[in-house]
C-alpha cells in the first residue's frame, strides 16, 4: 500500500502535524517495535475522535436543525471501526495492568482534548486525525515487514477479527494487519477530505 502525506498548507495544518509528530516521537520511545502494545494505544485513541466529533455534530444538526451532510453517521461508523481494532490488538498484545493504566490515561486526555478542539477548530481536529491516520499506516507497514522478516511470530488471528472482517478460519496475524491498515489508509483520506471540505468553508 502506498503511504500518503498531505503536505501542510497553512498555520492549522503545521500545528496538526507538529502535535501528531510529537506524539508518534512518545509512542516510538516507549514501545519501540512492540508493534501490538504500540497498537493497542494508536486504537484506543484513534476510537475517540469519531465519537466525540459524531456526538457534537449530532447536537449541532438538532440545535441548528440543519443537516449534516452524512457525517454523523461516517463519524461514528469511524469510531466503531477504531474499537475493533483495539478489541482485536487487545486479544492479541494482552496488555499488562501498568500498560492499561496508561491506555486509560491516554483515553481520557484525549476525550477532553480532542473536544475542545472540535468545538472551536474542527477543520484542525480532522487534520490532526489524517496525520495521525498517515502515521497509523507507516507503523501498520513497519509491523507487516517485522511479522515477513520472522522478528514477529505469525500467530493465528483472533476470532473476534476473523468474524468482524470475515477473514478466512485460518487467517493470521499478518492478514489482519493488512485489513487493519487499509482501514486507516481510508480514515486518513476521509479526514483529509473532511479537513479540505471546512478549510472550503471558512
Amino acid at each position: 500500500m502506498t503511504e500518503k502525506h498531505h503536505a501542510p498548507k497553512d498555520v492549522s495544518d503545521k500545528i496538526a502535524l507538529g502535535f501528531t509528530k510529537a506524539l508518534r516521537f512518545v509512542a516510538d520511545t516507549f514501545f519501540k517495535k512492540r508493534y501490538g502494545h504500540r497498537a493497542v494505544l494508536l486504537e484506543t485513541v484513534a476510537a475517540v475522535p469519531g465519537m466525540v466529533a459524531g456526538a457534537g455534530l449530532h447536537l449541532k444538526s438538532l440545535r441548528r436543525m440543519e443537516d449534516d451532510r452524512g457525517w454523523i453517521k461516517e463519524l461514528l461508523d469511524e469510531a466503531d471501526n477504531e474499537r475493533m481494532h483495539l478489541m482485536t490488538f487487545v486479544e492479541l498484545a494482552k496488555p499488562n495492568l501498568l500498560e492499561r493504566l496508561i491506555i486509560l490515561l491516554a483515553q481520557a486526555f484525549f476525550v477532553a482534548f480532542y473536544a475542545i478542539i472540535y468545538f472551536f477548530f474542527p477543520k484542525t481536529a480532522h487534520r490532526v486525525i489524517g496525520y495521525f491516520e498517515e502515521e497509523a499506516v507507516r507503523s501498520y507497514t513497519e509491523f507487516l515487514a517485522e511479522i515477513d522478516s520472522g522478528k514477529i511470530e505469525n500467530v493465528p488471528a483472533p476470532q473476534i477479527a476473523i468474524n468482524y472482517w470475515k477473514l478466512p478460519e485460518d487467517a493470521t496475524l499478518r492478514d489482519v494487519v493488512i485489513v487493519v491498515r487499509e482501514d486507516e489508509a481510508g480514515h486518513r483520506d476521509r479526514n483529509h477530505e473532511m479537513a479540505d471540505e471546512l478549510s472550503d468553508k471558512q
